[in-house]
């Protein structure tokens, strides 16, 4: 199955880390499908995008944090696309710095989690049936490492909410140890910022989007993680990986 054959719904995809993703796929010639609650992002996701690819970039404004809106999206995106062979969830990747725990509420926790956890949960549920018997589909996971250590002053919800998603991810590998499906995850280390705003140890978004868009493609590995923490990372871990 060719590249243009394939139809990648990247979930996350009008954010910084899943648009530089999004980009790399279309470059490479996948169709892909982008669903967002926001309207506006998916629209500066069509002026990311490079003009050439626009027409393989299909977008749908909905919610997939909930079983409801998950389901619907699904739908909606089916009736749109047709069928999808590959899913890149950068749901998992986010930030939060709002203080030390005792200056935050429940609510406040129970936002993080929301965040990084059940809209991870929820539209993995929805959508991995569309693709789990199928050994030429994908499934990537993009995590972050902040659930490894605090990264700094006012971050622990942040490590509490990106711990219970690496955990998640981990327990997708060990509870579907024989799907066909390739089952896998990129654990970023570091910073992510588009080219005009990077900051020393940061990595691109749009070298990120490449070197993932290569792990889509190749379909060689499952059930791996790949680690990223520095830019020379993304060349030696994954492009250059027997994947």
């Amino acid at each position: 199955m060719s590249n243009s054959e394939r139809v990648v719904l990247a979930l996350g995809g009008a954010g910084t880390v899943g648009s530089g993703i999004v980009k790399a796929l279309l470059d490479k010639g996948f169709k892909v499908a982008v669903i967002s609650r926001d309207s506006s992002r998916l629209e500066r996701l069509q002026t990311f995008v490079s003009p050439s690819t626009k027409d393989n970039l299909t977008t749908i404004v909905g919610n997939v944090g909930s079983e409801e809106g998950a389901e619907r999206a699904k739908q909606d995106l089916l009736k749109a696309v047709g069928k999808v062979t590959d899913v890149v969830s950068s749901l998992g990747f986010s930030w939060w710095q709002g203080g030390p725990p005792h200056t935050q509420s429940l609510k406040d926790l129970d936002w993080v989690i929301e965040t990084l956890l059940f809209s991870t949960f929820v539209s993995w549920k929805a959508f991995f049936p569309l693709v789990r018997d199928d050994p030429s589909c994908t499934y990537s996971f993009i995590t972050g490492g902040a659930g490894e250590k605090l990264l700094m002053p006012g971050t622990g919800f942040l490590t509490v909410g990106a711990a219970s998603t690496l955990a998640f991810c981990q327990v997708l590998r060990d509870e579907y140890p024989e799907v066909p499906c390739k089952l896998n995850q990129v654990k970023i280390n570091a910073g992510v910022a588009p080219p005009e705003r990077m900051a020393p140890g940061y990595l691109s978004n749009l070298d990120l989007g490449e070197a993932v868009a290569s792990l889509v493609e190749q379909r060689s590995t499952s059930h791996s993680v790949f680690t990223v923490s520095c830019p020379a990372d993304l060349k030696t871990v994954i492009l250059e990986r027997n994947l």
